[in-house]
């Protein structure tokens, strides 16, 4: 496990000038799907910005976390999500959030955004991320989905199989095309730094399965992935993984 990145200050994007923080976001619709937006009041050079999954019902629930919502926007750093529902990482579902890049991207923003998967939402951002690697600034993961043979195909097993369109069977006879953690040579060739906090006692997503897998993976094959592990602690809200700093610390830290 490579060394946390602590200094903020060595590679950090500077604090920009105080101004008010966006209380609503900008909603937009693609092909009947919503768009959510949250510009930072004056945006760092690039517009960089965040891309957060899942973002449910039309709306993304991390800008409800003060302190991850104000780091990224003192820093000029937006936030953005795309609400296609329960999609699992298929082909199909992953096409669809190209077309959420696209028109975020027409809107001026880096055409390398950073990908931050919360649970699930670590499936659908890795599985769009494997597909489109030269597009991707960083990945980042909060307890994250990182592999169909755990959470998705053992605990939401339906969901998985209509995302995909295919029976279990032929599914899992197809499983290195699909799995985001057997197609991560690309993102090691475009160099895409990983960070990701997890509990060490999660049973709904549990490390070994994911997070520590994926690192595994992905370090083995020359990537660069830096992993918080919070001893004791399992799948919930809290502290330890929604006011992290070094998550703070590595996306600000980003080139």
């Amino acid at each position: 496990m490579k060394s946390l990145l602590t200094l903020t200050t060595l590679f950090a994007l500077p604090l920009l000038a105080q101004e008010p923080l966006p209380k609503k976001p900008e909603v937009f619709e693609i092909e009947g799907h919503k768009a959510v937006l949250y510009a930072a009041p004056k945006t760092a050079e690039g517009k960089p910005w965040v891309w957060y999954a899942p973002t449910l019902k039309g709306g993304v629930s991390l800008a409800g976390r003060p302190m991850y919502f104000e780091a990224f926007m003192e820093s000029g750093i937006s936030l953005a999500g795309f609400d296609l529902g329960e999609v699992r990482g298929s082909p199909a579902s992953s096409a669809k959030f190209t077309r959420f890049y696209d028109a975020m991207v027409k809107r001026g923003f880096s055409a390398k955004p950073i990908l931050l998967g919360q649970s699930r939402g670590g499936m659908m951002t890795l599985a769009w991320a494997f597909r489109n690697p030269h597009k991707v600034k960083a990945w980042v993961g909060i307890y994250p989905v990182c592999n169909l043979t755990s959470w998705p195909l053992k605990n939401s097993k339906a969901q998985t199989l209509a995302d995909f369109a295919l029976p279990e069977a032929e599914l899992v006879s197809r499983l290195t095309e699909f799995n985001p953690i057997d197609n991560l040579a690309g993102l090691v060739e475009n160099k895409v730094p990983m960070f990701a906090v997890h509990g060490d006692n999660d049973v709904v997503v549990p490390y070994d399965l994911n997070t520590k897998l994926l690192r595994e993976r992905y370090e083995a094959a020359g990537g660069s992935f830096t992993v918080k592990i919070v001893p004791g602690e399992g799948h919930k809200e809290g502290p330890s993984f929604f006011e992290c700093q070094e998550l703070v610390d590595f996306i600000r830290g980003l080139k």
